[in-house]
């Protein structure tokens, strides 16, 4: 197989535009941006400036959430950016880890995001849809928009069985951690962790912070499906109390989703710190820059088309760097 896209993940904030331009300059394919709204700036507006600054890149979200938007709002903002920057977007979906969770909401069931996608597509075709039980259609005059029909890639973020073969008949590729199985023909593998520099540690503070933010999701995961589970590993009991001390009960869910992918939290440094000797980065990816490239040949091998590496800690730009060295040849 050959080797997947190098792309790269970021939320939109402050550091976006200035990562889209380095990105973009380094060689990276596609710059997908964060949709979490009680923790990132707003994406489309992000993308469009991004649009504006960059002339290669392909643009995706990685990932819109159903009912944060509603469908009519989604097409209209993909309408929009067809209209300025041809051919560049990919739409990314998912049901909603942080974008719901961190609004104390579960993730959004796999029949609704069905029923999205199609009532989306359709809007894009210029159908007339149904839409809370009334007809819709986009009827932007021709002076005001793109003519429809219009289609854009779909790709949908599915961890299990079930919304893995809604994402077989509706999207045009799957979305997520960890490989894949050769069986699609777009598979997008998101990947972090950090590149060390030479004889770096790889428990040094840099690398903690940099790599941190993703480390610890999993046991965020595992405390939205139940806190009793932290009590199962290191430094978890201490991890509920300081969160009790932190938020008030029903707030515990602000608390746990601060600094989501880009930031390690005080309570986080509690689990990693805990984990002592044993500490291992398990699914990130933190080595030297020849363990990188390894990781890429293995995605490769397992059917990944495209990479999403997503930097984080303080000091992103050095990130995206130091990865384009290791991993764009």
């Amino acid at each position: 197989m050959g080797k997947p896209d190098i792309s790269i993940g970021f939320a939109p904030g402050p550091l976006a535009l200035d990562a889209a331009v380095l990105a973009e300059k380094l060689g990276y394919e596609k710059y997908w941006l964060y949709d979490s709204a009680a923790i990132w700036e707003d994406v489309w507006i992000t993308m469009a400036l991004v649009a504006e600054r960059t002339d290669r890149m392909g643009l995706g979200t990685a990932v819109l959430v159903p009912n944060l938007r509603h469908v009519m709002t989604t097409a209209s903002a993909i309408l929009t950016i067809e209209r300025m920057w041809p051919g560049r977007l990919t739409l990314g979906l998912g049901t909603g880890f942080t974008a719901r969770r961190v609004l104390g909401q579960g993730a959004v069931p796999w029949a609704q995001m069905s029923l999205y996608v199609k009532q989306l597509k359709a809007l894009l075709r210029g159908d007339l849809v149904e839409i809370d039980g009334k007809v819709c259609q986009m009827i932007h005059h021709p002076e005001m928009a793109l003519a429809r029909p219009l289609e854009v890639p779909i790709i949908l973020s599915a961890l299990g069985p079930k919304g893995q073969k809604i994402t077989r008949d509706i999207a045009d590729g799957l979305m997520m951690l960890g490989k894949g199985d050769g069986t699609w023909n777009e598979f997008v593998q998101m990947a972090h962790g950090t590149v060390l520099e030479d004889d770096e540690s790889a428990y040094s503070e840099r690398v903690i912070e940099a790599a941190g933010p993703w480390w610890v999701m999993s046991h965020h995961s595992s405390w939205e499906v139940s806190p009793e589970r932290l009590k199962k590993v290191p430094g978890g009991d201490l991890y509920l109390e300081q969160l009790q001390a932190d938020q008030g009960e029903d707030s515990h869910h602000l608390a746990v989703h601060e600094g989501h992918a880009t930031h390690v939290n005080s309570r986080d440094r509690i689990l990693i710190e805990a984990a002592g000797p044993n500490f291992d980065w398990n699914k990130s990816w933190v080595g030297d820059p020849a363990y990188i490239r390894n990781k890429i040949a293995e995605a490769s091998e397992s059917g990944t088309t495209e990479i999403i590496y997503n930097p984080a800690g303080p000091d992103p730009l050095r990130e995206i760097e130091a990865f384009a060295k290791a991993a764009i040849v």
